[in-house]
């Protein structure tokens, strides 16, 4: 099994999309590359932390791949946002995507720069490639969320549900 680490906005609203893919052992909702040990869901929204909303992917790369995943990421995010993600504003969900290895790195560096020189977006892709730090997986509320709240999720996923049906 590899490890791989994605903030893109609202982590509820990172996790379903994973999910469901063959090969994927867990998605866990979290915290990653800050300072503060251990945070908890408030400490990280107030931005003082340094933390972002992350999810941490364990994946069977003989039935999915590093760039499969990356693919997927893409495809949940507005990559020309650096200051959040849809509804949610500041540091704490900008967009990242954390690498373990060089390989990690080399393949999602190749993948923005495609995303980049394909027409898809007008204004620059912003989404940070960042070496991956302790990941603090969330309080239990915050796990699994889609599924045991999907009312409140499907209101909180409406603005990100919409661009990507316009872009993707």
């Amino acid at each position: 099994m590899e490890r791989a680490i994605f903030a893109g906005g609202c982590f509820w609203c990172m996790v379903k999309p994973f999910d469901s893919q063959p090969g994927i052992e867990s998605v866990i909702s979290g915290y990653t590359g800050g300072e503060t040990e251990n945070p908890s869901y408030l400490e990280v929204k107030s931005g003082k932390t340094g933390h972002t909303e992350a999810v941490e992917i364990i994946f069977d790369p003989e039935l999915i791949s590093y760039e499969e995943l990356v693919e997927i990421y893409w495809q949940q995010t507005d990559p020309t946002d650096a200051f959040g993600q849809f509804e949610d504003r500041g540091s704490s969900y900008r967009p990242v995507i954390y690498y373990f290895n060089e390989k990690q790195k080399k393949t999602a560096e190749k993948s923005r720069a495609a995303l980049q020189t394909s027409g898809r977006f007008d204004k620059p892709i912003v989404t940070q490639i960042e070496k991956a730090s302790v990941f603090y997986p969330a309080e239990a509320e915050h796990q699994d969320y889609y599924q045991r709240n999907p009312e409140n999720y499907q209101k909180n996923a409406q603005r990100r549900a919409h661009f990507i049906k316009e872009f993707w």
